[in-house]
């Protein structure tokens, strides 16, 4: 009877494991190899249970052309997860948000504010949005923060 509960926890706990290597999250990043804020965007990620694929690119307007992130959008990096885009300093909440919304290509924070991730600056914090792209190539703010949060 001892070794039928040992087997069935060991079940159990590789059963659990297997769960758990399915939930991690890769993401592509692609960015110009001189930019520190990208790297700092990949350790937020890191930090909220991203598994980073970081890809140094030489022509990075070519990247966005190609991924379909329009100018009005842009940032320094581009990321690409379940085919979709991110592109600038996105919030990892917003990341994991994004996987639910299939009326969406992909999320944007424009430009390169103070306070978001990758662009922490002491007490520093701008207000930003981060923008959604619909598939009928509208933006959709999906969310707000405001200065000083």
């Amino acid at each position: 009877m001892n070794n039928r509960l040992r087997i069935a926890a060991l079940a159990a706990l590789l059963i659990s494991g297997a769960a758990q290597a399915a939930d991690t999250l890769s993401i592509d990043v692609h960015r110009d190899a001189n930019c520190g804020c990208c790297k700092g965007w990949i350790k937020h990620l890191e930090a909220n249970g991203f598994t980073v694929n970081d890809h140094v690119e030489p022509d990075m307007h070519a990247v966005k052309q190609r991924l379909g992130v329009a100018p009005r959008l842009a940032s320094c990096h581009t990321a690409v997860i379940d085919g979709k885009f991110v592109e600038g300093h996105v919030p990892a909440a917003q990341i994991l948000e994004l996987r639910n919304r299939p009326d969406l290509l992909g999320l944007a924070v424009p430009g390169m504010p103070a306070g978001s991730p990758g662009m922490e600056y002491g007490d520093r914090k701008d207000a930003y949005q981060v923008i959604g792209l619909t598939k009928a190539g509208n933006d959709e703010v999906v969310a707000e923060y405001p200065a000083g949060q």
